[in-house]
C-alpha cells in the first residue's frame, strides 16, 4: 500500500490528493493510514520521519504507529495519540515520500473519522490551532472586483449564507424511469483548505430548501409516509423536509456509532409503524468515502422490506478539486449510493475534503 501510495504520489503531486483518493479505493483504511501510504512509509520508516522531525530528540517506534492506526480504525483498541503527536506527524508526512516536500496537512483532516473519539482536552486544543492557523473567514474574502456567481444573486439566498456558497450548476443523478435526472447543485467552496468548513444556519436552511425544490421537481409526486434523518443533523433535515414537503410524514431516527467493520445502529434509533409497502426518504448531512448510506439503506429494507428509498444529502464530496463536477461519478461516494439502489437521488451541495460542519456542530 505504501508503494501504491507512492506511485499515486508521483502522478498526483500531493500527499493530501494521495490520501483522498487511497480513502476512495480502499473505504476501510482510517485517514491516519492513508495519509502514511501517501508518504510511501511503512509503520517503521514514518516512526524514523518523527524522530527525525523532532530532532530525534524522540525515540518513536513503528509499534506507536500501529497502536495510533489500530485507534483509528476500531472503537476501543489501540491508543490515541496525543495532540503534539498529531502535529508531529502532519509535518512528517506533510515532506511526502522522498522527504523533500513542504506540505501542510490539516491535523482534523489527519484524523478525521477518530476526532471524536480523541480526549475532549484535544479536541478543543486541536479546534483552537486550526482556528488560529491565520486563514481568511469566507466572510473577510474581498469580492468587491469579482463577478458574482450564480448562487449569490439568486434571490433567495440570504445575506448571511451569500459568503459561504459558490457557483451553480446542473448534475445529472440517479432517479427512477422518465423521472427528472437533473438537479440544481450548489458549491461549497473552502477558503481554508484541509479544515472543516462550519457552516452557517443561513447556509444549512438554504442546502434544505434546495433539496426541497429538487424534492419537488423529482417528475412525479412523493406520498412519503417516512423521513428518516441520520444522526443530528440528518435529523433536522427530516424535520424540515416531513413538514415543508411530505404533509407532515411520519419521522424515524437512525443514530450511528462507529465500529471496526463500518457501523451499527444506536438502540436510540427508531423505526416507526408503516404500511406494507411504504414510501421513504434517508437524509443525510454528507456522503464522503465510507459506505455508511450502503449500509443504513440496507437495514431499512430489513424493517421495511418492500419499501420504495429514496436518498437526500446536502453535501457530497468531490474527487477533484474542481466542486462543478461535470458528472455523478466525480463524486467520491458515487459508487456507493449507486450500490444502494435508491429510486431517486437528491443532492443540495458540492463540498471537498475534509468537509463540512453543520451549526452547533449536529452530529
Amino acid at each position: 500500500m505504501a508503494a501504491i501510495g507512492k506511485r499515486l504520489w508521483t502522478e498526483l503531486g500531493s500527499v493530501t490528493r494521495t490520501a483522498t483518493e487511497l480513502l476512495d479505493r480502499y473505504p476501510d483504511v482510517p485517514s491516519l493510514q492513508a495519509y502514511r501510504y501517501a508518504a510511501g512509509l511503512s509503520q517503521d520508516q514514518a516512526a524514523a520521519r518523527y524522530n527525525e522531525v523532532t530532532g530525534n530528540q524522540t525515540s518513536l517506534g513503528g509499534t506507536s504507529i500501529n497502536a495510533w492506526e489500530t485507534w483509528a480504525r476500531a472503537r476501543g483498541q489501540g491508543s490515541p495519540p496525543s495532540l503534539s503527536s498529531v502535529l508531529i506527524l502532519c509535518t512528517a508526512y506533510g515532506r511526502g515520500p522522498l522527504g523533500m516536500a513542504d506540505e501542510h496537512i490539516s491535523p482534523t483532516e489527519l484524523i478525521a473519522e477518530a476526532y471524536e473519539r480523541l480526549p475532549i482536552e484535544d479536541q478543543l486544543a486541536l479546534k483552537r490551532f486550526t482556528a488560529d492557523r491565520g486563514f481568511r473567514p469566507a466572510a473577510a474574502a474581498d469580492h468587491s472586483h469579482s463577478t458574482a456567481s450564480p448562487a449569490q444573486t439568486h434571490g433567495s439566498v440570504s445575506q448571511g449564507a451569500v459568503g459561504q456558497i459558490g457557483g451553480e450548476f446542473t448534475l445529472s443523478v440517479p432517479t427512477f424511469e422518465y423521472g427528472n435526472s437533473d438537479i440544481c447543485v450548489f458549491s461549497l467552496p473552502n477558503p481554508r483548505p484541509g479544515q472543516l468548513l462550519d457552516l452557517t444556519w443561513e447556509t444549512f436552511g438554504f442546502g434544505i430548501d434546495r433539496l426541497s425544490q429538487q424534492i419537488k421537481s423529482v417528475g412525479r409526486r412523493l406520498d412519503v409516509d417516512i423521513c428518516f434523518g441520520v444522526n443530528e443533523a440528518g435529523l433536522v433535515m427530516a424535520t424540515f423536509l416531513a413538514s415543508s414537503r411530505f404533509s407532515r410524514c411520519t419521522i424515524g431516527y437512525l443514530r450511528c456509532n462507529k465500529i471496526r467493520d463500518g457501523i451499527e445502529l444506536d438502540v436510540a434509533s427508531y423505526f416507526p409503524e408503516a404500511r406494507a409497502t411504504p414510501t421513504i426518504v434517508i437524509c443525510d448531512f454528507e456522503v464522503k468515502h465510507a459506505d455508511v448510506i450502503g449500509q443504513l439503506a440496507g437495514q431499512v429494507r430489513a424493517k421495511y422490506p418492500k419499501a420504495e428509498l429514496y436518498f437526500a444529502v446536502f453535501g457530497a464530496m468531490t474527487k477533484g478539486r474542481d466542486l462543478e463536477v461535470a458528472s455523478f461519478d466525480d463524486l467520491t461516494g458515487a459508487k456507493i449510493m449507486r450500490g444502494a439502489d435508491f429510486e431517486a437521488i437528491f443532492i443540495a451541495a458540492t463540498m471537498s475534503p475534509p468537509g463540512i460542519e453543520p451549526p452547533l456542530e449536529l452530529r
